[in-house]
């Protein structure tokens, strides 16, 4: 099994930056797309961004510009750097993981593993 642990959550005032980490352990794989996605209430679990094993990224449209992520695969960590923070991006951020080179990736069903997610609050 993997377990996944988010940290770095928090409130925020719109404009402002927050860094979410996921740390990975348990269960290794050679390749792996590791990525976040965001769920506010009463809404629908949303990508957000991925990284796999390549150093392939991809982006949600509505934090394309805004956020990055980047991993240590070393540390089996990823980091998502959000700026320019706006109020409807005020969720509960879930790390996910899949194993494998490259797939699908913007549905939640694609991922086998999840993370009990870290809350971000932006005030307006």
């Amino acid at each position: 099994q993997v377990q996944l642990v988010e940290s770095g959550g928090g409130l925020v005032q719109a404009g402002g930056s927050l860094r979410l980490s996921c740390v990975a352990s348990g269960r290794t794989f050679s390749t792996y797309g590791m990525g976040w996605f965001r769920q506010a209430p009463g809404k629908e679990r949303e990508f957000v961004t991925i990284s796999w094993s390549s150093g392939a990224t991809a982006y949600g449209d509505s934090v394309k510009g805004r956020f990055t992520i980047s991993r240590d695969n070393a540390k089996n960590t990823v980091y998502l750097q959000m700026n320019s923070l706006k109020a409807e991006d005020t969720a509960v951020y879930y790390c996910a993981l899949r194993p494998g080179f490259s797939g699908n990736y913007y549905y939640p069903s694609e991922f086998d593993y999840w993370g009990q997610g870290t809350q971000v609050t932006v005030s307006s």
